[in-house]
């Protein structure tokens, strides 16, 4: 086996446990440096994120993470990759123990949807396919202390297709727009603003309708726990597991709206006669607004007014008005997205073993979401699944 394509092998899982290839460019060499430090590659990180795919790429927001969970500085890893002395990727990513296996994957997790590696896009354009496959290949090369780097929901790119295995995942998705005229005209049609105003009719007649925009400040503050309150309401009801139950994972979304935050955060608040009826929790990065984390009123009395898509109305128009140009609503489908969203991409997990049992972990990972993909896409397997839990839930009461 060539050098090559023993290179290529130890990339797709293929090597035996514990084998290390080295990485190698006919003319450039790639040098790879892990710290566990996040201020060491402050620089780096600013310099290299532009327009950038997700609040798990923002310098700010990863830094009030691990803060909040005051994560160990043995399980913060800064992967930089250079290429002729000028780094060229950079991969923050966190150490955790999942089933034995010591997995190293993005920090903010499921909280942020989409994320992907930091890149000098340009001159990662710039490699050839064999070149951008030997830049992982050194990166996995310089890992010690894990057995596989798990990268969750990556939105397609040309530029990462060599990073390992793929897997598609989900969909994310975006509204895209130069204006509010160009987002009303392209997604609204006459039947569509017509169901609109007669929501907002609705919503009116119950009383006095008001929209505002806060960023951090003690006001936010109290924002956020009604919002949390009514996210928990929502996942009461859909009978699956509250992701902001936690008690630190509360403390980080409360200190990134606290006074003299540094994470940039806008909330948009809708209020019936004062009281909140929905919220929209978004991070900002340049001319990119995320969106992580929506809320509405339980209240059966104000949901015939449809808060929560009176609310994004209302988003849409200020987003766009403001001059963002792009608007993330994350990744999954609802039928928000749906009208709002002209634009749809595809999302997939990387895998990277390092060991054996990073090879195992990934086989196992991938075949568990093939069956999920499988179930809900297919509506007689996902009905007999259904069916199954209601069963299980009926004999777990008896």
């Amino acid at each position: 086996m060539s050098q090559t394509e023993a290179a290529e092998a130890w990339m797709f899982g293929l090597a035996g446990a514990g084998g290390r290839i080295a990485a190698w460019v006919s003319d450039s060499d790639f040098v790879v440096d892990v710290s566990h430090s996040i201020y060491a590659v402050e620089d780096t990180w600013r310099e290299l994120a532009g327009a950038v795919e997700s609040p798990g790429q923002d310098f700010e927001f990863v830094r009030l993470w691990v803060r909040s969970f005051a994560i160990p500085d043995e399980d913060q890893f800064y992967v930089t990759v250079s290429l002729d002395g000028t780094p060229i990727a950079l991969l923050p990513l966190q150490r955790r123990h999942v089933g034995g296996v010591r997995v190293l994957s993005w920090f903010g997790g499921s909280h942020v949807g989409a994320n992907a590696p930091i890149l000098d896009r340009e001159r990662m354009a710039a490699l050839s396919l064999h070149e951008r496959r030997m830049l992982w290949v050194a990166l996995t090369e310089a890992i010690e202390g894990a057995d596989i780097i798990s990268l969750k929901y990556v939105p397609d790119d040309y530029l990462l297709a060599e990073l390992g295995e793929r897997l598609d995942a989900d969909m994310l998705y975006r509204a895209h727009f130069t204006s509010w005229e160009e987002a009303n005209t392209t997604q609204r049609s006459k039947s569509r603003r017509k169901h609109d105003r007669q929501q907002g009719e609705r919503l009116e007649a119950l009383g006095a309708v008001t929209f505002e925009e806060m960023g951090p400040g003690a006001e936010a503050l109290d924002v956020l726990d009604v919002m949390f309150r009514q996210r928990a309401a929502r996942f009461r009801t859909m009978g699956v597991r509250d992701p902001f139950a936690c008690r630190i994972t509360r403390a980080f979304y409360d200190a990134s709206v606290a006074p003299g935050s540094s994470v940039d955060v806008k909330l948009h608040v809708l209020r019936l006669d004062g009281e909140i009826v929905a919220v929209r929790y978004n991070v900002v990065h340049g001319d990119r607004l995320f969106c992580l984390i929506s809320s509405m009123s339980d209240s059966e009395a104000v949901q015939v007014g449809s808060p929560g898509k009176q609310c994004l109305l209302r988003v849409m128009q200020s987003v766009f008005e403001q001059g963002f140009g792009v608007f993330d609503m994350g990744v999954g489908f609802t039928d928000e997205k749906r009208h709002w969203c002209n634009e749809q991409i595809a999302v997939g997990h990387h895998y990277l073993p390092l060991t054996m049992r990073g090879w195992l972990a990934a086989r196992a990972h991938k075949g568990w979401h093939g069956l999920r993909h499988a179930i809900k896409s297919n509506d007689r397997l996902r009905r007999l699944l259904v069916t199954l839990r209601s069963r299980a839930t009926r004999t777990t009461s008896d």
